[in-house]
């Protein structure tokens, strides 16, 4: 019998735990949370994580949850091809969860955009099928994971933490935005590596 797919997940979270903010709109794609200084380790300093950022582009099949992909909710505004352009970094198959269909979204390197209506079980057994001896990876974002956590279907997750914190949870009830590690049981995980630069620290874990 061939080894289970390894599924794997990526996030970048601010000090306090958020992914994302409330508000996400077509011109916050993170809503109320600065993203300059979350990714800034990636976009501006790239040349001081290679090895991180690598990692985040080498599954052969990823899920990401519909915020991810679409600032919208609702039905499908079909000329809404993704945040990333008409070649998106994926370059595989990605999966988006969603709760109203669309059709396979076919773009320029190698990405194809699935839409997933029937849950996170059947997405991943979507990416698995797709990704064959490859990594299935969680992109996304801190709500998707959050379920993946819950579920124990990772088996590694990687932290990009930015060195500051957000303030969205200061007095706000609920805080609103996307915030890792919400609703998710009690968790061991094992410390696998830790590595800092003056702009991020990237955290590893993986399942006991």
């Amino acid at each position: 019998m061939d080894p289970p797919v390894r599924v794997t997940a990526d996030i970048g979270v601010t000090l306090d735990g958020f992914g994302a903010g409330p508000r996400q709109c077509l011109e916050r794609p993170f809503g109320d949370l600065d993203q300059a200084p979350l990714h800034a380790w990636m976009f501006d300093r790239a040349d001081e994580s290679p090895e991180e950022i690598a990692g985040i582009l080498e599954a052969k099949a990823y899920v990401m949850g519909r915020n991810m992909f679409s600032p919208d909710r609702g039905p499908w505004d079909l000329s809404w091809r993704g945040w990333w352009g008409e070649e998106p970094p994926y370059r595989a198959p990605v999966f988006v969860l969603t709760h109203h269909p669309r059709p396979p979204l076919e773009m320029t390197g190698g990405t194809t955009f699935h839409f997933v209506t029937d849950g996170l079980d059947s997405a991943l057994q979507q990416a698995r099928a797709a990704a064959g001896d490859g990594t299935v990876a969680i992109a996304g974002g801190a709500t998707t994971i959050n379920a993946a956590l819950a579920a124990g279907v990772i088996d590694e997750l990687r932290l990009h933490v930015a060195p500051y914190s957000s303030g969205l949870a200061v007095g706000a009830v609920p805080h609103g935005g996307s915030r890792l590690f919400d609703d998710v049981p009690v968790l061991g995980l094992v410390p696998v590596s830790a590595r800092s630069t003056p702009h991020v620290t990237h955290l590893t874990y993986r399942r006991p």
